[in-house]
C-alpha cells in the first residue's frame, strides 16, 4: 500500500463497534478493570491511551517500524531517546542541526555526563574520524536545519554497524512520505510532528519510530517512566493532519521548486539553499534516496538591512518561528531558531545575518512570489 493511502487510513479501523471513520478522542486518565488481575489492555493514559495508540500504530506503519511513540513535543521525544545512554557515553551529531537540539545537548545532557561531537554528517569520513571508544550513537538530521544538507544514510548506517553504534535520524523536514530512514539502515527516526506531520500550526507533538522490537521495548520503558506523552486531543489533531500529508507536501514542494528558481534569478539574492536545484551539492544523492526535495528554502540577501525589510513587508508570508504548516512562514535563524549555537560555529557554518529560512505553504505560488517580490523592493 502506498504511503499516501496508508496515511489516510490511520484510525479508520479503530472503532469497530460503531463504525466511526475517525478514531474517538479518549479523554480519560484511567480505565476500569474488568476484574481482579484483569486488564482491557488500558490501565492509565500515561502508559497507553487508545487515541495515542492509534497515532503510534499509524506512524509505525508509515515508517516501516516495529513500534511508534508519541510525545508532548519533538524536544520531549529527543530527550526520551537520550535516556538510552548513560554517563560517559559519546554521541556524534550533525553540526548544523536545529538550535533547540543543540541547546538540549550542550546545556542539559552535558550535565549528566554525555558528550557530543559536532561534525558535517554529509561527510562519512568525518563521522569515522570522530568515533572514539565511548561513542555509542550517531544523531543526524536527514535534511539539516537551516542549510538543507542531505545525509547519505546507507553509508552512515554501514559505518554504524561496523562500529556497533546506534543511528538516530531526525526526519522532520522530509517525513515518511519523502524518506523512510529505517529502510536505509537507521535504527530510530524522530519527528517534530508539530511540523509537516500535523501540518496546520495548531498542535505541538513529537513522534519516534523504532525498527528493532527489543530496542522499542527500551524506548517504551522510558516513555512510560518519564511520562512526557502526547495527550488524546493533540494525538487526534496529529492523526487528522497526517491524513492530508501527501497532498500538502506535493503542493508545498511544487511551490518551493518554483520559488527557489525565482529567488535564484533575483539580483538581491546572493545564495539559495534548496536541494531541488541541480546546483545543490546533494541534489543527486537526494534524488537517489528520497521521493522529493522538501518545501524548505534558505537564502541569503545582499545586505543585512534587507533582512528586516523582508520580514516586515511580507503580507502573505508570516514572520514566525516553526515550519511545515499550510501557511508560509519566514524566519531569521541567527536570532531565532539557532541563537543557542555558539557564534563562531554559526559563522563557520554560514548561519549569518544575511540568511533567511522560508517554509513554503500551500498558497497559490504566484501570490507567494508576488509577496516576496514586493518585499524585496526598496
Amino acid at each position: 500500500m502506498k504511503i499516501a493511502t496508508e496515511a489516510v487510513q490511520i484510525g479508520l479501523e479503530w472503532d469497530t463497534r460503531t463504525g466511526a471513520v475517525t478514531v474517538p478522542i479518549y479523554q480519560t486518565a484511567t480505565f476500569r478493570h474488568p476484574g481482579l488481575g484483569q486488564s482491557t489492555g488500558y490501565d492509565y493514559s500515561r502508559s497507553c491511551n487508545p487515541t495515542r495508540q492509534s497515532l503510534e500504530d499509524g506512524i509505525a506503519r508509515l515508517d516501516g517500524a516495529a513500534r511508534g511513540f508519541a510525545y508532548s513535543s519533538g524536544m520531549a521525544a529527543i530527550t526520551n531517546l537520550l535516556l538510552l545512554f548513560k554517563s560517559g557515553d559519546h554521541l556524534i551529531v550533525t553540526e548544523d542541526l536545529y538550535g533547540g537540539t543543540c541547546r538540549l545537548f550542550d546545556k542539559i545532557f552535558i550535565q549528566y555526563g554525555l558528550s557530543f561531537s559536532y561534525v558535517d554528517t554529509t561527510n562519512t569520513e568525518a563521522i569515522r574520524a570522530a568515533i572514539c571508544p565511548s561513542t555509542k550513537a550517531v544523531f543526524v538530521e536527514t535534511l539539516t536545519n537551516p542549510l538543507l544538507k542531505f545525509a547519505d544514510l546507507p553509508a552512515i548506517s554501514a559505518l554504524c554497524k561496523e562500529n556497533n553504534l546506534l543511528l538516530i535520524a531526525d526526519n522532520t523536514f522530509l517525513t515518511p512520505y519523502l524518506l523512510r530512514p529505517l529502510d536505509l539502515g537507521t535504527d530510530i527516526a524522530v519527528y517534530s510532528a508539530t511540523k509537516y506531520l500535523a501540518g496546520h500550526n495548531d498542535t505541538v507533538a513529537g513522534l519516534v519510530t523504532v525498527k528493532d522490537p527489543d530496542l522499542a521495548e527500551q524506548v517504551y520503558f522510558h516513555q512510560n517512566s518519564v511520562g512526557a506523552v502526547l495527550g488524546p486531543q493533540d494525538s487526534w489533531l496529529t492523526i487528522r493532519g497526517i491524513k492530508t500529508l501527501a497532498i500538502r507536501m506535493d503542493r508545498q514542494q511544487q511551490n518551493a521548486g518554483r520559488i527557489a528558481e525565482w529567488l535564484s534569478a533575483h539580483p538581491r539574492i546572493t545564495k539559495v539553499y534548496y536541494p531541488g536545484l541541480e546546483n545543490h551539492p546533494d541534489h543527486a544523492l537526494m534524488a537517489r534516496d528520497a521521493r522529493g526535495f522538501c518545501a524548505m528554502i534558505s537564502f541569503e540577501v545582499d545586505k543585512h538591512e534587507l533582512v528586516e525589510q523582508i520580514l516586515l513587508k511580507t503580507k502573505l508570508i508570516s514572520f514566525a518561528e516553526s515550519l511545515g504548516g499550510v501557511e508560509s512562514l519566514i524566519t531569521f535563524p541567527e536570532v531565532q531558531t539557532h541563537a543557542d549555537i555558539p557564534p563562531e560555529l554559526r559563522a563557520r557554518l554560514g548561519i549569518n545575518n544575511l540568511l533567511l529560512r522560508l517554509s513554503v505553504g500551500i498558497e497559490d505560488c504566484d501570490d507567494l512570489i508576488e509577496d516576496l517580490r514586493q518585499a524585496l523592493e526598496a
